[in-house]
């Protein structure tokens, strides 16, 4: 059986704008006078996860803050806002879903963000999106290494007893092709709002939209 593996939830719905909404929201929260403009938010996203990137920055300030609690309360506001939010699924992703499911493949969706913010994510998109769609979702309490390690990759791999040869990942960040080329496989690169800026030369191919027998190619010619 084949895969396909969607390696972020903005691989399936553009949330970034609404992360980095959250993260000023947080900050406010918390009496931290910082505000990230999209410009310095762009710079934070060749690395992944969002307490890191608090502390990296208060670091590069030189001061000292909560990131654990900051992040838990970005968290916590990027789920109600997400619950709140219009948000649709990015152009042809839902069929691209249900053309997987229909040809017999599989279907997940492999990322190191939390539980509960893959499923704000899933709930704001129902009905288009479904959760019953995706044979594995992973999150970050399913790996000890989150991305660019090809851990959270390796775990689906053997969840759904496939080889990476037999699958094809779409990621939207240079940390997430790094992780699906470590665990051998595929990887196509579609890029979000904030991350189109991005060298995405490691990918085997990049893509502004995701089409069900493009990817399908892919696999059939490894």
């Amino acid at each position: 059986m084949s895969a396909v593996l969607f390696g972020s939830i903005s691989t399936i719905a553009d949330t970034s704008e609404l992360q980095r909404e959250a993260f000023n929201k947080a900050f406010v929260a918390h009496d931290v006078n910082w505000v990230w403009d999209r410009s310095d938010y762009l710079a934070m996203l060749d690395k992944s996860g969002g307490r890191d990137r608090i502390a990296a920055y208060a670091q590069s300030r030189g001061e000292s803050v909560d990131a654990d609690a900051i992040h838990r309360t970005k968290s916590e506001i990027f789920q109600r806002d997400l619950a709140e939010s219009n948000i649709v699924p990015r152009d042809d992703v839902a069929q691209t879903i249900q053309d997987a499911v229909d040809a017999g493949m599989s279907v997940g969706l492999v990322t190191t963000t939390s539980r509960r913010n893959i499923s704000a994510m899933l709930d704001a998109l129902h009905p288009q999106i479904r959760v019953d769609q995706f044979d594995i979702i992973v999150d970050v309490t399913d790996v000890d290494q989150r991305k660019p390690a090809g851990d959270a990759y390796e775990f689906a791999l053997t969840s759904l007893h496939v080889k990476s040869d037999d699958c094809v990942a779409i990621e939207d960040n240079i940390e997430g092709v790094r992780a699906a080329q470590a665990a051998g496989i595929t990887c196509v690169a579609f890029p979000n709002a904030n991350t189109s800026g991005q060298d995405f030369a490691a990918a085997d191919r990049r893509v502004h939209q995701v089409q069900f027998d493009e990817l399908a190619s892919l696999i059939t010619a490894n």
